[in-house]
């Protein structure tokens, strides 16, 4: 039997995230690894406008500059191993300054770099073979800022065995940093698919930082010490199953419902989460207390992973701008909306004149109106409000038009027009765009280098069967009482929701099993399309997660484009939970 315990620290869930983190799970107990994620999707996009500017960016700066010159001499005494992609377009680079900075510190650092995730060499053949968005079916745009395959752990696996101290790579799926270190650890094959499984999921939980440890949590009065969160950790054992918890004497909140909510953050199918390594079923995961600030986590199951990778390429598509007006007194909600509307309207008589086309898009919103709740939003009587008003158009001028056109408010319409939250005039920026496809794994080789020598690390070839799809709920309700109430979801689920391009997630998950056959009977997918309406343009999937009592909702279409290309003020999904979570549902009495 074997009782051996591997510790990792989850120290970074955006290229952005606080400093604290590292110093702060250096000084655990026995940890063994800290991890980090640099990587969104569109952060990709801006490292290759900086590698652009000069050949040795494009990678995440913060990482060495700030967070290993933190930690490096601590970790090399303690034996703790980096691993990051914080290589992010450039890892070559990025592997170069760490070893200026380990040997300006003084100390031996063994580096590993891992490329060949850029398959931008690849476009003109794309091209040619007609390749198509997985999402949207449109074709590949002609020009291209960044492709990136999305590799897995077994390369990182391997960069560890070979002794890496740190591991630094280019676009990794975000849970590849926690399972290549378990899979080193623990010596999983490549086809012990349940554990990989688990240790996918253990570095789900943990790649985005405090999410797992009460940020974002539905409960958040139950949060105690924001200022001083603790970031995860996980104590895992050679059986896959883990303890999700976080350091001593730090803020946050480790719980099953707060960690179940992370389970469910930016995952489709739950019975097919697809990675690089595997194809997750997270369908029959159970959690439980363990102890104070402690949750175990077992039940992951695995299958054979595709034989495709997914590439994630983004594209400039015309520009896009932001205004912002603050207007005080009464009314102060309908003055603002006619200060949009009066911008929009002499633009586009300018835009006329001058000979442009028509904005490609505009977004008016009045903040503190709960816009974004639609029909569902409740009346303010506001005497304080921001407008917000973004645009996008084919051509740079026509933006330039508008950037000037915010500050005429001050003096020509509403009382109590006080100034923007721009700092003068708003910037007018290249609307940048995803586009998602996938290539066939023998079409992207995972390059290590280590030790001056490289690499090719094989990967298996993965399968091209089809994956059935996870079942919806099938809940038998009671009939409904007479002593029936209406409540908001919140009062009977938690929930959480997230990103993936166009796409949005919502996680709902019963605060008591007795409500979930309620929940299930009226928050449908149906339901749910039909009170987004005003949000979600696509379909709407429910999936069942038994395990935890929780139903996963995936809503297409849903956010505008997604990420740099949307015009919302919340381009990323973060509040359609909130959102959903104010839909009533009907319930007896007795149960609450």
């Amino acid at each position: 039997m074997n009782d051996k315990v591997v510790k990792i620290g989850g120290a970074s869930g955006f290229w952005g995230d606080s400093s604290v983190a590292a110093p702060q799970l250096a000084d655990v107990p026995g940890i063994r690894y800290l991890v980090f994620d640099y990587l969104a999707e569109l952060t990709m996009s801006i490292l290759a406008a900086a590698r652009a500017k000069n050949p040795e960016l494009g990678y995440a700066t913060d990482f060495v500059d700030i967070t290993v010159r933190q930690v490096l001499k601590t970790c090399k005494a303690r034996g703790i191993r980096l691993i990051a992609n914080a290589g992010g377009v450039n890892p070559a680079a990025c592997g170069r300054a760490l070893a200026r900075l380990a040997a300006e510190i003084g100390i031996e650092a063994r580096i590993a770099v891992l490329d060949g995730d850029d398959v931008m060499p690849l476009i003109a053949a794309l091209h040619a073979r007609g390749v198509t968005d997985f999402h949207t079916g449109t074709q590949l745009p002609q020009r291209v800022a960044s492709a990136n395959a999305y590799f897995g752990a077994i390369p990182i696996a391997r960069a560890l065995a070979l002794g890496a101290d740190i591991v630094v790579t280019g676009r990794v799926v975000d849970s590849a940093v926690t399972l290549g270190a378990l899979m080193h650890e623990f010596g999983w094959r490549a086809d012990d698919y349940d554990r990989l499984a688990a240790g996918s999921l253990a570095g789900h939980l943990i790649e985005c930082g405090c999410q797992a440890t009460g940020g974002l949590f539905t409960d958040w009065r139950d949060v105690p010490g924001w200022a001083d969160m603790g970031y995860p950790v996980i104590e895992c054992s050679a059986d896959g199953a883990f303890v999700v918890t976080k350091p001593e004497n730090t803020g946050g909140l480790v719980s099953v419902p707060a960690v179940a909510e992370q389970m469910l953050y930016e995952i489709g199918d739950p019975a097919n989460y697809v990675l690089p390594d595997v194809v997750c079923d997270f369908t029959q995961v159970r959690m439980e207390s363990a102890g104070v600030q402690r949750v175990r986590v077992s039940g992951a199951r695995g299958k054979p992973p595709t034989d495709r990778y997914k590439v994630s390429a983004t594209y400039a598509d015309g520009y896009r701008c932001t205004g912002t007006l603050t207007i005080t007194g009464f009314e102060a909600a309908a003055k603002a909306r006619r200060s949009g509307e009066a911008i929009l309207e002499r633009t586009r008589a300018i835009f006329r004149r001058l000979g442009f086309a028509d904005y490609s898009g505009t977004d008016l919103s009045v903040l503190g109106m709960a816009g974004a709740y639609g029909p569902h939003a409740q009346a303010h009587d506001l005497r304080e409000a921001v407008l917000r008003l973004a645009v996008s158009h084919p051509q740079k001028q026509a933006l330039e038009i508008f950037a000037r056109e915010i500050a005429p408010a001050g003096t020509s319409w509403s009382p109590g027009t006080t100034g923007s939250l721009n700092a003068g005039r708003p910037n007018v920026a290249p609307q940048i765009k995803q586009f998602a496809f996938l290539l066939p794994k023998a079409e992207a080789a995972a390059r290590l280098t280590f030790a001056g020598h490289a690499e090719v690390v094989a990967v298996p070839a993965g399968t091209a069967a089809a994956l059935a799809a996870g079942a919806d709920a099938e809940l038998e309700c009671p009939p409904m009482t007479e002593a029936a109430v209406t409540v908001p979801l919140l009062r009977l689920a938690w929930g959480r929701s997230g990103d993936k391009g166009d796409c949005s997630n919502v996680g709902i998950i019963a605060r008591k099993p007795a409500y979930l056959p309620w929940i299930a009977s009226q928050v449908t997918a149906a339901a749910v399309a039909e009170y987004l309406r005003h949000l979600v343009k696509g379909s709407v999937t429910r999936y069942a997660v038994p395990g935890i009592g929780a139903l996963n909702f995936v809503l297409e279409d849903a956010l505008g484009g997604g990420g740099m290309a949307s015009l919302r003020g919340d381009p990323l999904g973060k509040g359609m939970a909130q959102i959903l979570l104010a839909m009533p549902v009907r319930i007896p009495k007795e149960l609450l």
